[in-house]
């Protein structure tokens, strides 16, 4: 790697940074951790008080030593929510309250507030002053390349006015999608909200000089929309020791990760109750284990089927123990909601649970982005929500496997996955900036 004093300056804006938790922190931790090996030096600028939902304090032990981290000030809406109470006021800024169906008169109008009101997201009121610390911040260490990554969506705000005020490179990465994302249309929106949001997206799009991606579907939407170049990145996996792991001597399938309600697979549940009354074998070995935030509704579900016997609720963990947790699993469960929207959704936990090496039940919709990943690198198999019979033999192939002390799988080219080529791939783009 090059001295420090030789890497190339490029400014990373993220409200997701350490000690956030959950998914959305993962992607430019790592992509951070591996940068200065192909001579970038990562400016990270950051809020330094922002109300995350998760908190995960180990992960500011993976922030790289060549990471200069910029933060300032941000005041967020979701602490008014407090008048709800404080879980309330958490769950909302976490997106469960959003998701669930059953919402009181307080909740709705909250989210109507956040949804008509903070547009594109609660962190619009961060973009004025950071672009008014930045233009001098990027002047005074002659900084040529901003990154925004979104959601929230008013990252790409700040790197527009760069943009436009200092004449950078500005790099649009989209984590997810934008307007087309499932959870949109739950915000309870006004034709004059969605307009808004329309017309934000479109202008985001065609003025940023690259955009990135995380899937095929995405670029294909946005290349309806805009002519600039679109690079699809996938989220990945990183090599990362956590010892030893036994297996679970139990049949586990184990989901890791938050399980909201509008993830509810009906079908899975109706399939383990089938199969707990027909196989004897199956009911004494099978153990259904969480690791996460879970709605109520997914609870709920469970108790219905008479499945709460045989899980485990684990709760939320950190990191490390989510790697240990994935590890330890027979077989892992992989949801995404039933919707054409989410096709397009490909779960960071998907990279993670490919390196585990253990095999993956996946339930999407039709047509899913990641049902194609995990076929291809022969991870696990994949169904569609009205495939019962389907999961039931898949479920009875991995049990199967199981009592003969076979059950594992061999993936294919997932060194493609991998954090560290994942970075080389954005260490090209920044170099083909000036081409």
């Amino acid at each position: 790697m090059q001295a420090i004093k030789d890497l190339k300056k490029v400014l990373i804006i993220t409200y997701y940074w350490p000690p956030a938790g959950g998914p959305g922190v993962q992607r430019w931790l790592k992509f951070a951790k591996y940068l200065p090996s192909f001579g970038y030096q990562p400016v990270i600028y950051t809020p330094e008080n922002a109300n995350y939902p998760i908190l995960d304090k180990q992960l500011i032990d993976e922030v790289s030593e060549h990471c200069i981290i910029v933060k300032t000030p941000i005041r967020e809406p979701y602490r008014l929510a407090n008048l709800l109470g404080a879980k309330k006021a958490k769950t909302m800024s976490s997106g469960i309250i959003k998701l669930s169906r059953k919402q009181n008169f307080a909740e709705k109008l909250m989210l109507w507030i956040r949804g008509n009101f903070f547009i594109p997201d609660a962190r619009v009121g961060w973009v004025k002053p950071s672009v008014n610390f930045l233009v001098n911040y990027v002047q005074k260490h002659n900084i040529d390349t901003v990154i925004t990554t979104g959601p929230p969506h008013s990252m790409h705000l700040i790197g527009m006015k760069l943009q436009e005020l200092c004449n950078l490179h500005w790099i649009a990465d989209f984590r997810d999608p934008w307007t087309t994302i499932g959870y949109h249309k739950e915000l309870k929106l006004t034709a004059f909200a969605i307009k808004k949001h329309l017309e934000l997206e479109r202008t985001v799009l065609n003025k940023a000089d690259q955009i990135i991606v995380t899937s095929k579907t995405t670029k294909s939407d946005f290349q309806k929309i805009t002519q600039k170049p679109i690079k699809v990145i996938t989220n990945g996996y990183d090599v990362e020791y956590v010892g030893k792991v036994e297996l679970d001597d139990a049949f586990t399938i184990s989901h890791i990760g938050s399980f909201l309600s509008n993830r509810n697979p009906r079908v899975f549940w109706k399939a383990l109750a089938e199969l707990r009354k027909e196989n004897k074998a199956f009911k004494a070995a099978f153990q259904l284990k969480l690791v996460g935030r879970v709605s109520n509704e997914i609870l709920d579900a469970i108790r219905e089927f008479d499945l709460d016997s045989c899980t485990i609720n684990v709760g939320y963990v950190d990191h490390k123990q989510a790697l240990i947790e994935q590890r330890k699993a027979q077989v892992l469960l992989l949801i995404e909601i039933d919707s054409e929207e989410t096709r397009a959704i490909i779960p960071g936990k998907l990279f993670e649970y490919m390196a585990a090496e253990r095999p993956i039940l996946a339930i999407g919709p039709e047509q899913a982005d990641f049902f194609e990943i995990i076929k291809e690198t022969n991870t696990g198999k994949v169904a569609l929500y009205d495939q019962k019979e389907e999961i039931k033999e898949i479920l009875l192939n991995f049990f199967k496997s199981y009592q003969e002390g076979t059950l594992k799988v061999y993936g294919m080219g997932l060194q493609y996955y991998s954090r560290k080529k994942l970075t080389e791939s954005l260490a090209k783009l920044l170099e083909t900036k000036n081409v």
